[in-house]
């Protein structure tokens, strides 16, 4: 044994190779995965001086011991990291280039096996070695800038001298997994074996390269040198590649054009000065708030997905599910579960209904063979998996049901009532209601602990969000079962207690509240949409509400309003018609009938656009009490502050139990702008004694949608913050 370490072991010979062949391997102990923490990386560091002292050697083969290679640097570790500041980040990445120059200085051939996923830092030590073998279901890429920072142990230096820098643009800005179909083809590795045979190709590779058949110093010159493209190739390289990348990436993600700016400086370098400039550039992106957020909302995104695994692992199997409602939604949730590989039966008591439902099934399934996700015998096999019906017949079988019928609280206890009686005693019902109490809706059902909500957002196969719902009665057999279902669909699933709105519907209500406020005091709805959308909404408020519906807005406010009179009872201001009931009482209902805040023309591709309608600035002309001015701050803050307040509220009252599954289930579920982290590192980043002195100075105004509440106040006073260094879990 050459080195041993709590993650990196280093051997002379392989299990068909010599004793002049090392083997160092990636296995991190107590862990199923490989990251690159701090530690891990000291081992490497130490590991490579053993290699260095071993005398004898003819070569190195890097592998792994787990079902991945290695997925990346610990993330958990970035807060803390990024706290140090820059000239600990700068320095901290070059002794990382020292140790990974080591590997690729090495006096003999080097060759990475990759077995499963390499991402980042992962990626970045397979460009070390002079060669790479690729298993055939591995993926590799360097995913940083969805991160907010770019590849900073190499990545942006090593990747464009092997692949071309056009190439490596498009992996670094895309943040891409690539396949080892796609990685070949590019040159970012040689070969692509079964991951049986990983370790003979690599032999195979090292035994050529040290009789001279493959040239391995050749490949080290041209990584260690300047990029090979000429003034002119390199503007035409790096400067379209900017235009088209910073109009994709848009405004408040940097990472991807700074990427690119790495990659230019330093491609006239040596690898050294190229380091350094990629060295720099990181420790720059690290410290902005974007990195900051997005890292932030990773560990939430990881708090989610550890909370419902845990459920998961608790869940009875759910192999046959049903949905009671066809149409738009029903067929949405039957493709969704079909897709994923979960049989669905859809009922409906209309034919038509059934057909609809199938249709959109059908239709999201071409659109799958149109991108070549699927070939046209697999969407034939996935429709397979949806059996509409216009019976109960086979709901005895039924493991899971999921109830998807008007929103009306009538009609879906009757609905729910009549399939109890026809399901098996353990069978799991669901309902997707946006506002409607699960409490309420169990009164009637004999075995209330077998049902919860799940709410799914629409477009269904768009929108990664579904809130499961606890009522009072609702089992954790119940809940465990639906999470599992959730996932299995490839949704993100979030567990709330019941309550008016639950909570992604509740938060956004007093968001609509403030916006009709706004406008009742003479704001343009057009310019609240514009600077809504500059701060990183995808749409505006008028604009939201189009695509939601005005009669879904309307109905959905009552139900606010009855549940939360004091704050939401005047959503209007002083009780008179707020512009949203105008609108429907106009019959402009949004994009459904085509009339709204904006009317809306078909586009080229058939997908409805928006233009400015003078009718409806005539109708909002009748809610207007006042002319005032208003600054672009203003309206963020009269925007901003109520959906925050309530986001505390719901974390206060237990609706939702941490504050990383409020913010994941705002930017999932409405679209909260992600490099803002969320409503609650929104207030953090602001310091909570601001944001409550911003909500005191509009309350005194504008009432009770803008109290902070007693809890909020004391956290202000107490210095305290949402979040500590790492997501809350």
């Amino acid at each position: 044994m050459i080195y041993q370490g709590n993650a990196i072991s280093v051997a002379r010979g392989t299990k068909t190779g010599g004793d002049d062949i090392a083997m160092l391997t990636f296995d991190l102990k107590g862990e199923s995965i490989n990251k690159l923490s701090s530690a891990v990386v000291t081992e490497l560091g130490d590991a490579v001086k053993a290699i260095q002292s071993e005398s004898g050697l003819k070569g190195l083969v890097i592998g792994s011991a787990k079902d991945v290679f290695i997925v990346g640097a610990d993330i958990t570790e970035f807060h803390g990291l990024f706290d140090k500041g820059e000239e600990y980040l700068v320095e901290m990445n070059l002794k990382v280039h020292d140790i990974f120059n080591a590997i690729e200085d090495l006096p003999f051939p080097t060759v990475t096996a990759i077995n499963g996923l390499a991402l980042g830092g992962g990626c970045e030590v397979t460009l070390t070695t002079d060669f790479r073998v690729m298993g055939e279901k591995a993926k590799i890429g360097l995913p940083e800038t969805k991160l907010g920072i770019l590849p900073g142990w190499g990545g942006c230096v090593r990747l464009p001298r092997m692949i071309g820098a056009d190439n490596a643009i498009e992996w670094i800005a895309g943040g891409t997994e690539n396949r080892a179909d796609a990685a070949l083809k590019m040159g970012a590795v040689d070969a692509v074996v079964p991951n049986e045979s990983l370790e003979d190709a690599a032999l195979d590779i090292l035994a050529r390269a040290y009789s001279g058949e493959l040239d391995y110093q050749a490949r080290r010159d041209e990584k260690t040198g300047p990029l090979k493209l000429n003034p002119i190739e390199q503007m035409m390289a790096f400067e379209t590649a900017k235009g088209y990348v910073k109009g994709k990436a848009g405004p408040h993600y940097p990472a991807p054009v700074e990427a690119i700016k790495v990659i230019q400086k330093g491609a006239g370098e040596e690898r050294g000065r190229a380091q350094a400039i990629e060295a720099k550039a990181f420790a720059k992106l690290a410290l902005s708030d974007v990195a900051f957020n997005l890292v932030g909302l990773f560990l939430n995104d990881q708090v989610v997905k550890k909370k419902a695994s845990k459920y998961e692992k608790q869940a009875r199997p759910v192999k046959q599910t049903a949905v009671l409602g066809a149409g738009i939604m029903g067929g949405g949730i039957a493709y969704q579960s079909a897709s994923k590989g979960t049989p669905i039966l859809m009922k409906d008591i209309k034919e038509e209904a059934v057909e609809l439902g199938l249709k959109e099934s059908r239709k999201l399934f071409a659109k799958q063979v149109e991108r070549k996700k699927l070939t046209t015998e697999q969407m034939a096999e996935k429709l397979t998996l949806i059996r509409p019906t216009l019976s109960y017949g086979d709901f005895g079988h039924v493991d899971l049901v999921v109830e998807a019928v008007v929103e009306n609280p009538k009609v879906k206890d009757a609905v729910l009532t009549e399939v109890e009686g026809l399901v098996g005693e353990e069978t799991i019902l669901t309902s997707n209601t946006s506002t409607i109490s699960i409490t309420r809706l169990a009164e009637n059902l004999k075995r209330p602990e077998n049902f919860c909500g799940m709410h799914f957002f629409n477009p269904v196969h768009r929108m990664p969000l579904v809130e499961v719902i606890r009522g009072e009665k609702t089992g954790d057999a119940a809940v465990a079962a639906t999470v599992a279902y959730a996932r299995a669909m490839g949704k993100t699933p979030i567990v709330v207690n019941d309550c008016p709105g639950f909570l992604v519907n509740r938060v956004l209500f007093p968001y609509f509240g403030g916006f009709s406020l706004l406008v009742e005091q003479g704001a343009d709805f057009q310019r609240v949409d514009k600077i809504m959308e500059k701060f990183g909404w995808p749409m505006g408020p008028a604009y939201l509400l189009d695509v939601v519906g005005m009669d879904t807005a309307v109905h959905a406010g009552e139900v606010m309003a009855e549940g939360f009179p004091e704050r939401m009872g005047q959503m209007g201001g002083d009780g008179s018609k707020s512009a949203i009931q105008v609108m429907y009482e106009n019959e402009r209902l949004g994009q459904k009938n085509d009339k709204g805040f904006y009317a809306y023309e078909e586009d080229k591709k058939g997908k409805p656009k928006k233009v400015s309608d003078d009718k409806a600035y005539e109708l909002v002309k009748q809610v207007v009490k006042s002319e005032q001015e208003f600054s672009d701050e203003d309206i963020i803050a009269r925007m901003m502050v109520p959906l925050c307040l309530e986001t505390v509220r719901c974390l206060e009252d237990g609706i939702v139990e941490t504050p990383a599954e409020a913010d994941m289930a705002l930017i999932y579920g409405i679209g909260f702008p992600p490099f803002r982290g969320g409503a609650l590192r929104y207030i953090d980043a602001m310091g909570i004694g601001e944001f409550v002195k911003l909500a005191d100075g509009l309350a005194d105004e504008l009432g009770p949608l803008y109290a902070p509440t007693d809890k909020l106040r004391k956290m202000a006073e107490a210095g305290e913050r949402f979040y500590t260094t790492q997501a809350q879990s």
